[in-house]
């Protein structure tokens, strides 16, 4: 090999770097670096670009030396930096969640480790030869190898962190040759195995920095406050290059970086600013000073925002008031570059959030860029910081689990406490001058042992002013005894509703409660954020939790000829290992289009919400939900009155005078109107942002509650058929019907229906000469399952229930009061299966063609709970239009509505289908009150019930949802597919959470539903 074998010694994690410091970029005076954009400073010299570029399949293919400058590289390719290789056709992608993708045999990785070459050259301008000259990496994965004009300068492996490296006598004025040997693995990958996609290459900036012979190296800001929080000491420590010291001074602007508050002279290596009355810094306002420290020939800004994060009897404060973390996990990601993410997607992430009114990220499971945490920093957002670490394949090795024996594995190997404590001090140090970054996390799902006991003795050690946090903590070394004294939050993943409630009311745990992971939300989900919501109010002691994940991960892959976007997850590479599509997992779309869940979290977590309500009086309470943030200051109240879908009434709240409620506190707020006397009756609330912040402006909808305020749905059919189609031609008149041993025949004025006495369901129906029902109607039990369906799906196919059917034992036909009665006992079983379900119909057809139906139905309980049940009805394509009164826009369930409320609603079919990439049960609509299907000719079904039901309505079977793995494979049936349900089973979050929440399960033992089907033909 070219190169010594470092990159299989854990004992050699870094050769030729500079000693961990803080991020910052040096400018040449202080007016240049208040404004903090590194790309104008002419000390900061970007290398990204084009560079020349080689790729090996083994590290022992490449034989000849590319580093030296007068090498030939006009045989090599061009690959931008930063990026990953995989996305350039080189390697090719793999995804897996838990396993290594390589042997487990630390420290040695595969021989046939590929490897990548790189090559390019730059200039060093004439006037620099006094400066020092430092080249940054801020992630490369795995492990590289640099040289300077054919040079050895150093090795280098932490694939998520900035290794900084002296080239000051390597490079000369003029041009220069970098070269760079990447390697896929090292002994490192072992520390790197978290679930993402696995990728290769240098996929975040390199830069160098130009600085004076002597110059600060390090600085430590720190902050402290008294006297109930109005006073406050910013103390800086400073650390030079060499231990020279260099005399500096030092300015505090206010946080319009402008007004000047204080300025002095560094004395013996530190300094103390003492503020009166200082300006806080939190999600909800993160005001930030700037702190500028001046050398001879430099200048570096920072910002700093002062707050204090603690612990008291087991609650988390911050400056003194008890928070929530609203969080999500979020890993670098986009469906194009991979993790190579630029500024831009930062942003886009970042301004989706305060959307949605997420305050809080955990950086999973790595260090984020550094420019991330200032913007974390600058627009307001609490950060878990991550070191980058992960052993979670060590459970999936032959006879390894989530034990005391394979997790802790590495954890606890003498071998690998280097490498730990590396990681863990790079996370650190890096980001250690960042207000945002409340708590120090030391990685994820690696077990625990004496080298994060090591990890954590440093850091508080080091830091004092954050608390610390490892989920991992649960999995211990067989036969030793763990020190958790310097773990201060008590982490969880997954935890069940009733897990927690035993932590808070049983076990009385004395460390906060976090989800560092909760309500998984993979695919159509999550179902169960309101469970979790209320319980996080409910407790003191459990300060949030953070949804996995913010997006899903893909690989575009262009289009079909049909102009269908492509995205590939696990699998479809043909890697082994890989976890499907177990990647897309995330609220958002791999582009970022937004999630049904992201919806449904953004208003379970909105800033105002109604408590309590008397509409009758109009006596309305409200709770401000912002830990910080008067609400009179942040949002002014819209409201509506609708009467079956008609708004009545509108007004606005904006008073500062009213709408004054303090962070935490409830008031009643008094509105007066027109109390609806009949009708469906709403009352809705919208929260709207008051004032343009940063990345949302005025305006902006932050969420919203809504209330009855009168409901009569409750009279004759025909009076409510009448109010919702109008004056229809629906002519009655003389029915007849007639049988055989198959088949009961319907006929009336302007229908004929046919009556399967084998199924004990419709098989046909005509009405005004229309062909209505284009397949048999079926009895519906199985719904295409959702990712969270993924651990009960098994049972539910081990029962039958993607292929039941109905079979029917005795039907008798009369006609009753000049109804036609169908009365049927029929059961719905599956082939070698028992019966599951028992159910006595009785049907009802009118004179005018409407049928009604009564179901009694039994359950087997030794079966699983069911999907859902109701009816199915194949349409004509062409019945296209849909109106329903119920919870819209968005797809609603029983646990999953929250951002949905009651109205009336029309939509086109093709835009209640939700296009998840792998598809799955989707866009049905929960506690409707009616649904009407029509098409553009005037044909059309209406079908109500005297309880709410709900509705699906796709161009798309269950069946073939089931069948496809990506959407851009799905085919249309070539029927309105008209799902009609008694009732679904919740959505939840099982693909990873706990099993979906009894009540959310449909699982009686007895139920009965009735329903009115009344088809109809109209002029538009």
């Amino acid at each position: 090999m070219l190169v010594k074998n470092y990159y299989e010694d854990p004992k050699t994690l870094h050769v030729g770097t500079m000693e961990d410091r803080a991020y910052y970029i040096p400018y040449p005076d202080g007016n240049a670096a208040i404004p903090g954009d590194r790309n104008t400073s002419c000390r900061f010299q970007l290398l990204n670009g084009q560079w020349s570029f080689k790729y090996f399949n083994s590290i022992y293919d490449l034989t000849e030396e590319f580093y030296l400058p007068d090498f030939d590289h006009t045989r090599f390719d061009s690959i931008p930096v930063p990026s990953v290789w995989q996305n350039h056709g080189y390697d090719r992608h793999q995804y897996t969640n838990v396993k290594y993708p390589f042997p487990f045999d630390p420290p040695y990785v595969p021989v046939e480790n590929p490897c990548g070459a790189y090559v390019r050259q730059f200039e060093i301008a004439a006037g620099n030869e006094d400066m020092k000259k430092y080249i940054n990496f801020e992630g490369v994965d795995s492990c590289y190898y640099l040289w300077i004009n054919g040079v050895f300068v150093g090795y280098s492996q932490v694939s998520h962190s900035t290794s900084e490296f002296d080239i000051t006598d390597f490079v000369r004025e003029g041009t220069n040759t970098i070269a760079v040997l990447v390697l896929k693995w090292c002994d490192g990958s072992y520390l790197e195995d978290q679930d993402k996609f696995r990728t290769s290459g240098i996929f975040r900036d390199v830069y160098i920095l130009y600085r004076p012979q002597e110059h600060i190296r390090d600085f430590f800001v720190k902050t402290a406050l008294s006297d109930n929080y109005k006073k406050a000491d910013i103390t800086v420590e400073l650390e030079y290059l060499d231990g020279k010291p260099v005399p500096a001074d030092y300015v505090l602007l206010a946080a319009d970086a402008r007004t000047e508050l204080e300025r002095g002279a560094v004395q013996e290596g530190n300094f103390c600013i003492n503020l009166e009355n200082p300006q806080l810094w939190n999600a909800e306002q993160p005001n930030l000073y700037t702190l500028v420290l001046n050398t001879a020939r430099e200048a570096i800004a920072i910002k700093v925002g002062i707050r204090e994060i603690k612990i008291i009897d087991g609650v988390v404060y911050l400056n003194g008031e008890k928070i929530k973390f609203r969080g999500v996990n979020r890993h670098d990601s986009n469906p194009v570059t991979g993790p190579a993410v630029t500024v831009e997607d930062m942003l886009k992430d970042l301004t989706l959030m305060k959307q949605h009114n997420i305050n809080a990220i955990r950086t999973s499971h790595y260090p984020n860029a550094p420019v991330f945490t200032e913007f974390c920093d600058k627009y307001g957002f609490y950060v878990i910081a991550e070191a980058d670490i992960e052993t979670h394949g060590t459970t999936t090795i032959f006879g390894g689990g989530q034990d005391g024996k394979a997790f802790p594995m590495l954890a606890h190997d003498p071998d690998y406490e280097a490498s730990i404590l590396d990681r863990v001090k790079k996370n650190v140090i890096r980001d250690k001058n960042h207000a945002c970054v409340v708590i120090w996390s030391l990685g994820n799902e690696s077990g625990f042992g004496r080298n994060f006991e090591s990890a954590l003795r440093w850091i508080k050690g080091y830091d004092t002013s954050r608390l610390t946090h490892y989920e991992s903590a649960h999995y211990t070394p067989e036969g030793y005894k763990c020190d958790f004294s310097n773990l201060d939050l008590f982490s969880c993943m997954y935890a069940s509703i009733e897990y927690i409630k035993k932590y808070f009311e049983e076990v009385r745990g004395d460390k906060p409660f976090i989800q560092c992971e909760y309500i998984h939300a993979m695919g159509n989900g999550p179902g169960d954020i309101e469970d979790y919501h209320d319980l996080i109010q409910k407790y003191d002691g459990f300060c949030g939790g953070f949804v996995w994940e913010w997006c899903d991960h893909a690989v575009y892959m262009g289009r079909t000829e049909d102009g269908r976007e492509k995205y590939y997850y696990g699998g479809d590479f043909g890697e082994f290992p890989h976890d499907g599509n177990f990647c897309m997992d995330g609220l958002v779309y791999p582009d970022r289009r937004i999630h049904t869940g992201l919806l449904e979290y953004k208003n379970v977590i909105r800033p105002l919400r109604l408590v309590k309500e008397n509409p009758k009086e109009g006596k309305f309470t409200f709770r401000n939900m912002l830990d910080f943030v008067n609400t009179g200051d942040y949002l002014y109240v819209s409201y509506s009155v609708a009467r079956n879908g008609e708004v009545i009434a509108r007004g606005i709240i904006e008073d500062e005078s009213i709408l004054n409620i303090k962070p935490h506190e409830e008031k009643v707020i008094y509105l007066t109107f027109d109390q609806p006397i009949e009708g469906d009756c709403y009352i809705k609330f919208d929260y709207h942002q008051k004032n343009d912040l940063a990345l949302t402006k005025r305006g902006h909808l932050l969420g919203f509650d809504q209330v009855k305020a009168a409901v009569d749905r409750i009279g004759l059919k025909e009076d409510r058929i009448k109010s919702l189609l109008g004056e229809y031609d629906s002519p009655k008149g003389e029915m007849s019907f007639s049988e055989t041993d198959r088949y009961i025949f319907v006929s009336g004025v302007n229908f004929k229906y046919t009556y399967n006495k084998l199924t004990g369901a419709f098989e046909r129906m005509v009405y005004d000469n229309n062909v209505l029902l284009e397949k048999p109607m079926n009895y519906n039990i199985w719904r295409a399952p959702t990712d969270n369906d993924r651990n009960v799906r098994g049972k539910w196919e081990e029962c039958g229930y993607d292929r039941a059917f109905s079979r029917a034992y005795a039907t008798q036909v009369s006609m009753e009061d000049s109804n036609i009665r169908i009365i049927t006992e029929l059961s719905v079983t599956a082939v070698h299966i028992q019966r599951i379900l028992d159910i006595s119909t009785e049907w009802n057809i009118a004179g005018d063609g409407a049928i009604s139906v009564n179901m009694q139905v039994e359950k087997n309980m030794e079966t699983p709970y069911l999907p859902r049940f109701g009816l199915r009805l194949f349409l004509p394509q062409e019945i296209n239009k849909v109106e329903y009164f119920g919870f819209g826009p968005y797809e609603s369930y029983a646990d999953k509505r929250r951002a949905s409320y009651i109205d009336r609603f029309t939509a086109r079919v093709d835009n209640l289908h939700e296009d998840y990439i792998k598809p799955q049960e989707n866009g049905s609509h929960w506690g409707c009150h009616y649904v009407k299907v029509s098409s553009d000719s005037g044909l059309g079904l209406l079908v109500l019930d005297d309880e709410p039901f709900g509705f699906n309505a796709s161009y798309y079977t269950q069946e073939e949802l089931t069948s496809k793995l990506h959407n851009f494979e799905l085919e249309k049936s070539g029927s309105t597919v008209l799902c009609l349900d008694y009732a679904q089973s919740g959505i939840g979050s099982n693909s990873c959470g706990p099993e979906l929440i009894e009540k959310y399960r449909l699982n009686a033992q007895r139920f009965h539903t009735t329903m009115l089907l009344k088809p109809f033909v109209r002029s538009e």
